[in-house]
């Protein structure tokens, strides 16, 4: 309903009533990468592919000059190729501005592509934080296991997809103790009646599990299903 340039310029006169100008709106659209920013800043978002949307939205965003830039599944519905640009993207933006990003996103992939550091979460609560190198090379939380272990692998041959049994708890009716435990076929009795605390078991590890080196944690808590 309202033409891209006119969106951007309305976040400039939120937060730099000063640079609210068209050119300002020029720059910025050059900025992320959209060529003939001029003719495309009168475009209606139809007009524009959800690639170039994207980068439209990251240009409003940019339009504060941001310390913290949150970007919450930038990449969702777009195809692998405009993945990998819109990804390159906010890492050449990062450098050129020294600004910090909070990715939050479901794709291990790209956490791998741009992480410094990951936070795992479920249930609301932050289970697992670690270095991103460390975490994706050896997750401790079972949660985390899980996950990783239900990302298809290509060329592994399975004949079957892997799960994690049950269901995510809804919100409001989280279980008492630990909120994965009904999920954990290792889980303990104390792990249904006192919530785990988040601790640091490793330098710059921290884990939400006091069982998480535990052999009695293998295998991990998953089920198979029919692919």
């Amino acid at each position: 309903m309202f033409r891209v340039g006119n969106q951007i310029l309305e976040s400039l006169k939120l937060h730099r009533p000063a640079a609210a100008t068209r050119e300002e709106v020029v720059r910025l659209l050059k900025l992320v990468g959209i060529p003939a920013p001029e003719s495309r800043a009168r475009n209606y978002p139809h007009e524009m592919s959800g690639g170039m949307q994207q980068r439209v939205m990251i240009a409003m965003a940019l339009a504060s000059e941001p310390q913290l830039l949150v970007a919450d599944e930038p990449t969702t519905a777009l195809d692998v190729t405009i993945q990998a640009q819109i990804i390159e993207l906010l890492r050449d933006l990062q450098e050129k501005f020294g600004m910090a990003i909070l990715l939050i996103t479901h794709n291990l992939g790209i956490v791998g592509d741009i992480a410094d550091r990951v936070a795992v979460m479920y249930a609301g609560q932050i289970v697992e934080s670690a270095p991103a190198r460390e975490l994706l090379q050896n997750p401790l939380h079972p949660y985390t296991r899980a996950l990783m272990n239900s990302v298809p692998k290509l060329g592994a041959g399975e004949t079957r997809l892997t799960s994690i049994r049950g269901n995510v708890p809804r919100l409001g009716a989280f279980p008492d103790g630990c909120r994965f435990h009904p999920r954990c076929p290792k889980a303990q009795p104390d792990c249904s009646q006192k919530p785990p605390a988040l601790t640091e078991v490793q330098p710059g590890r921290w884990v939400r599990c006091p069982y998480w080196n535990s052999p009695a944690l293998e295998p991990h808590p998953l089920q198979t299903v029919h692919a």
